[in-house]
């Protein structure tokens, strides 16, 4: 009688690469909160239903008031999905897990061994399996959306630029990783180098921003000089400070 040794079944286990917004706090830790009350309030919805990453690489900081961080920013309805940074005896049960820079992941497919008899166990020898060579795919290194980005919509594209071929409505947002190019008016947010570009840029046809960005560094509408707005203008990133010129 022949018996099955092997409930063969298929474990699918996928990968895959999200776009989180990274926080790095810094001390006096009661003032980062203030101003990032201060961020929230002024750009309504900004961090809702957002995965956050916490950086706490070059923050003195032990376990409690880790902890206590976290807790302060779930009251502010901002879910930190993972921590960087942090030694491991810092992190626990309770405690969101240690993350590492995020990097593209390939798909891991798991498969069972197929269903063997008592017959095919003994006399089956192990057979070399040939590995393939992995696939390599290109990845494009810009982003052209041919119409206007509506109220509420989101276009993310960490891998390069993206290129707006109208305008970007207030309430829009607008992400990438190298720089972005609108042709049309700014009125929502704008932000470029997402993933650490520093040399990324934004350039718009017509600037009316609630908010623009360029690799962390962020200015809101009534904080930029007020003789940009309506002008065409290329935005850029020295050091810490964000520098506008009007191109017409």
């Amino acid at each position: 009688m022949t018996k099955v040794l092997t409930d063969a079944r298929s474990i699918r286990i996928k990968g895959r690469s999200f776009l989180a917004v990274v926080l790095s706090p810094d001390l006096p830790l009661d003032q980062w909160l203030d101003r990032l009350d201060d961020l929230a309030a002024r750009s309504a919805g900004f961090f809702l239903d957002r995965p956050v990453v916490l950086d706490v690489s070059e923050l003195p900081i032990k376990k409690p008031e880790l902890k206590q961080l976290i807790d302060d920013l779930a009251e502010r309805n901002v879910r930190v999905m993972g921590v960087e940074g942090a030694r491991p005896s810092m992190l626990g049960p309770g405690m969101p897990p240690a993350m590492k820079g995020g990097k593209p992941a390939s798909d891991v497919e798991v498969t069972a061994r197929e269903p063997e008899t008592e017959t095919e166990a003994e006399a089956a020898a192990p057979a070399p399996q040939r590995q393939e060579a992995p696939q390599v795919r290109a990845i494009p290194q810009s982003l052209v959306i041919d119409e206007p980005v509506r109220s509420g919509q989101s276009i993310i594209f960490p891998e390069g630029d993206i290129t707006i071929v109208g305008s970007v409505a207030s309430g829009a947002e607008v992400i990438a990783g190298g720089s972005i190019h609108i042709y049309g008016a700014l009125r929502g947010r704008a932000m470029a180098g997402s993933i650490g570009n520093t040399n990324a840029r934004i350039f718009c046809r017509r600037l009316e921003a609630e908010l623009i960005a360029i690799d962390g560094i962020y200015k809101m509408a009534e904080d930029m000089d007020s003789s940009l707005r309506g002008h065409a203008v290329q935005l850029s990133l020295e050091g810490d400070t964000i520098m506008a010129d009007i191109l017409f």
